[in-house]
């Protein structure tokens, strides 16, 4: 099976799930349908995004013989039950994180798909810039040494404003937490796949910045301005992190430090980490994402720019473009999903993307993060059932 034999279906329509879609254009791969919140409203954007016909619901989707493949990117709370529902029909699934909102789910959604051998992966698509791949492959390759100390931060602003408004503000759709299960966990994951370290325990501090937010009656996409210039705006206290300062201890004897925010001003879609190790370092940030520094004590720090002629063959591989032409966000999800779709045109999963697995381990750390904050101490990652 050939990727323009392939036929995918998308679950949500907002600023994510359009992402999906021109990845998949991109590709070749035929998108056959999408659902939306309401029947209305995926009419209406598919009009306006230039989205394929619309389908009644999930369940429509994964009854369709047409289909081979499933991307979730709905509200968090909706997604174990849609993975459910697609993996029961026997398709592979493609999941924005979280994965779930408890390990219990998760669990169960890694078990189902092994049991069912289909691909599945999760978003993960930081990753995918092809320079954190090059890092991979050069801390696996012993170039800095041993890691010793990996510390960052992932800061946007668009929730700064009291009359900033999402779904993602309110537990019962996204979850307990917010700007850590929903920006932090793609840094955890990112620095979790560059090191190759699991994160073994976590202390964390998080914070609501914002306590009270005016919210409009209707739904607002994320990163979309609402309308503050009614008199209908309803006033709602808020319960979830704005921001976190979370220290990390690794196995394998690594520590870090990260900060998380979506309330920093001027921070649109920030994503900065660096690597220290025994012998040299690496630091990377998204806003300038074909650069990757080296540094060094002894001699002139480096930085090497993103290369397919000159690269690892795990970043090459995440390439599209030559030298010289950046590849930016949306790339990454062009770069994941040609992973994703040549394990399907194989028939089955591998670990060359992010998979259920990783989605599972994700919402470990994350569950850490919330004990720790409740009961103001390290809280240890709780992984196979034992605390580790």
């Amino acid at each position: 099976m050939g990727l323009n034999e392939i036929k995918a279906g998308v679950v949500g329509i907002g600023f994510i799930g359009v992402a999906h879609v021109e990845a998949l254009r991109r590709l070749g791969v035929g998108v056959v349908a999408v659902v939306g919140s309401t029947p209305d409203r995926a009419r209406e954007k598919a009009a306006t995004a230039g989205l394929p016909q619309f389908s009644e619901s999930v369940e429509a989707l994964a009854a369709d013989p047409e289909i081979d493949v499933i991307h979730i990117a709905s509200p968090n709370h909706a997604h174990a039950d849609q993975v459910r529902t697609v993996l029961d029909a026997g398709k592979h699934v493609v999941c924005e994180k979280p994965l779930a909102l408890t390990s219990e789910d998760t669990a169960d959604l890694v078990a189902r798909a092994g049991r069912a051998g289909l691909v599945n992966a999760v978003c993960f698509n930081i990753r995918h810039y092809p320079l954190n791949h090059q890092a991979m492959a050069m801390v696996s390759a012993g170039v800095i040494g041993e890691p010793t100390l990996i510390t960052g931060s992932y800061h946007q602003d668009w929730l700064l404003k009291e009359t900033d408004w999402n779904w993602r503000l309110q537990p019962e759709a996204a979850g307990q937490l917010r700007a850590v299960a929903d920006i932090g966990s793609h840094w955890l994951d990112l620095t979790r796949f560059i090191s190759g370290r699991d994160v073994s325990q976590v202390m964390a501090d998080l914070h609501t910045t914002v306590p009270t937010r005016r919210r409009p009656d209707g739904p607002v996409e994320s990163f979309a301005r609402a309308e503050t210039g009614g008199e209908d705006l309803i006033e709602e206290a808020m319960s979830s992190d704005d921001a976190a300062g979370i220290l990390l201890r690794y196995e394998g004897g690594a520590v870090g430090a990260v900060t998380i925010s979506q309330v920093s001003a001027g921070e649109k879609n920030s994503v900065r980490y660096q690597i220290a190790g025994s012998e040299a370092s690496l630091s990377w940030y998204s806003q300038v994402p074909d650069q990757l520094q080296i540094g060094h004590r002894d001699r002139p720090n480096e930085v090497l720019y993103r290369d397919p002629g000159d690269s690892a063959a795990e970043a090459s591989r995440n390439m599209a473009y030559p030298v010289g032409h950046v590849e930016g966000f949306p790339d990454t999800f062009r770069a994941l999903f040609s992973q994703v779709y040549a394990a399907v045109e194989r028939g089955e999963p591998d670990t060359t993307y992010p998979t259920f697995a990783d989605g599972h381990d994700a919402v470990l750390v994350t569950e850490a993060v919330a004990r720790s904050d409740a009961e103001q101490r390290w809280a240890s990652v709780e992984r196979q059932g034992e605390t580790r």
